[in-house]
């Protein structure tokens, strides 16, 4: 058995090991030099007024409960008979708050864009901040679905949804989607172990991990952003790595976009290329897009709404509104969509199978669509009656939704797009590189090539020298021993071998000038090196 490394770490393991190196440099250097971990992309900055909403909403609903049932530290559940009105009179006794105003433009919002009946969605808000029930219907609420179905096609259609309507399963984060669609894929015999899947790379490394655990045993082919332009990494897919999508053994694919590490949005002319394939060549083909970067670039449109009959979209709340700690994330299907087609047309031995898997949920379990099955594979099925997203949490991602959905001039969706564009150029300054505008650029994270550097800057040679005595993590330990400072390896993304991710969302702007310098100053050191040698090789 070959010896355990470093470099077998996920990054985001191996972090750990990097902190605490800086850590101990920081420590003996506290007097001049801070650590600076840009390794991971929690943002630094929050979404407030949604925030204010919801713990405005908090007290109003303890004082319906306590309408309902007065005890010492016993209350009732609140009653939905003229609860909107209630809400109404409780704002206007209250200061006036931008979450305040928030709530009182929801009712209207819900009843009159929406069509609700206010004192239904009034007491779905209330009844679930309060946390008295069981989510019901599990896969989602009904007003809540409906408000977040409307933020979606804002933020991920561009405010052009197609045709018919997407259905929603509310989940504990993008990061619970991701298992929550890989297990009701398997369990569902539309992957099978040893099947081969591709993947846009370099992409979220649990995407890397995941399909070769024992669960799974997936196959993958990388269908790679290999473009550059003037010796700089473009991130984006040559017409001759979609093609490989063509190969009909090639079951899904899995993309992130805009990217992780790259943070580059798929361009248009790609993004039609991949539907061009899709409706020619491969009707057939699954995509699941991971679109949790959206929201940073303008008139951002997913490749669900091009494609939604073929494509499964997960999206969470957490970079766009500083709600990690939330748990907040959506698995989104179009209502007419191809795995239901899939499920319909499975060989016999398979519909039985699965009829028996889901016969406790109904009746007819083959009419059961595949986004219910997710739900309640979540719960391995015999739990499907408790399954769902906690109610807490949905009144929070209906409140997100409605703060974006009444935000008619995008202000802070744009402030959040220049937080990580100012900060891009600092890091840019700091390393003493003219970067190349890019429209695709969105800048949450910066991907940062040392051997396409070197080449384009030093020579082959150089490149060369670095490939035959160093190993690509010495970059980032170089980094967290010598400077301080915590970038996560790019090949942990299946990214280029020598590259580095800085997330340039958690760190206050002027860090990351010093950053660029810090990451400067050991690639220059890796250049004297080989400089020096160069010397006594001619002497």
């Amino acid at each position: 058995m070959a010896t355990p490394t470093l470099k077998q770490l996920s990054p985001f393991e191996l972090k750990n090991t990097l902190i605490a190196y800086a850590k101990d440099f920081t420590q003996d250097k506290s007097a001049t030099h801070k650590l600076l971990n840009a390794g991971r992309g929690n943002p630094n900055w929050i979404a407030t007024t949604p925030r204010e909403a919801f713990f405005e909403l908090g007290q109003f609903a303890l004082d319906e409960s306590r309408r309902v049932w007065d005890e010492p530290g016993l209350g009732g559940m609140p009653h939905a008979d003229g609860i909107a009105d209630r809400l109404r009179g409780y704002l206007a006794s209250r200061p006036m708050t931008p979450g305040n105003d928030l709530l009182g433009a929801a009712i209207d919002y819900g009843s009159l864009s929406l069509g609700f009946d206010e004192d239904e969605f009034v007491h779905e808000l209330v009844d679930s901040i309060i946390g008295d029930n069981y989510p019901e219907p599990d896969r989602m609420l009904r007003h809540t679905e409906k408000i977040v179905e409307r933020f979606l096609a804002k933020t991920m259609c561009n405010n052009r949804p197609p045709h018919g309507r997407f259905e929603l399963f509310a989940v504990e984060g993008g990061t619970a989607a991701m298992c929550y669609v890989f297990d009701s894929l398997m369990e569902n015999h539309i992957l099978h172990h040893g099947d081969t899947i591709a993947l846009g790379t370099p992409i979220f490394t649990p995407y890397v991990e995941l399909p070769h655990l024992s669960n799974y045993q997936l196959e993958t082919v990388a269908i790679e952003q290999t473009a550059m332009a003037g010796g700089f990494h473009t991130w984006q897919y040559p017409d001759e790595e979609l093609a490989k999508l063509e190969d009909p053994t090639i079951k899904a694919l899995f993309l992130v976009n805009p990217s992780n590490p790259a943070s580059f949005a798929m361009d248009q002319r790609t993004q039609q290329r991949l539907v061009e394939l899709v409706r020619t060549k491969r009707p057939d083909l699954l995509i699941l897009t991971d679109d949790v970067y959206g929201t940073f670039v303008e008139g951002f449109r997913s490749i669900a709404a091009d494609l939604p009959h073929n494509t499964i979209l997960v999206y969470s709340f957490s970079k766009h509104f500083g709600c990690t700690g939330w748990r907040l994330g959506v698995v989104a299907m179009h209502e007419d969509h191809v795995l239901d087609r899939m499920l319909a047309e499975a060989p016999a031995a398979v519909r039985a199978e699965l009829r028996e898997r889901y016969s406790s949920l109904s009746l007819t379990p083959e009419s059961i669509k595949f986004i219910d099955r997710i739900v309640a594979d979540s719960r391995d099925v015999a739990l499907n009656h408790t399954a769902g997203l906690s109610l807490p949490q949905q009144a929070q991602m209906a409140l997100f939704s409605l703060f974006a959905l009444l935000d008619e001039d995008d202000m802070y969706q744009e402030r959040c797009r220049e937080i990580v564009h100012e900060r891009f150029a600092l890091l840019a300054a700091g390393l003493g590189i003219d970067m190349p505008e890019d429209e695709h650029r969105v800048g949450y994270y910066a991907e940062l090539d040392l051997e396409a550097w070197g080449r384009a800057m030093i020579g082959d040679d150089f490149v060369a020298y670095l490939q035959a005595h160093h190993d690509p993590v010495e970059i980032v330990l170089a980094l967290a021993q010598r400077t301080g400072t915590v970038l996560l390896n790019g090949s942990g993304f299946d990214g280029p071998a020598w590259s580095v991710r800085v997330s340039l969302a958690n760190l206050d702007a002027g860090e990351y000038e010093a950053i660029g310098k810090n990451l400067m100053a050991v690639a220059t050191a890796a250049v004297n090196r080989w400089r020096e040698q160069q010397k006594k090789q001619r002497s």
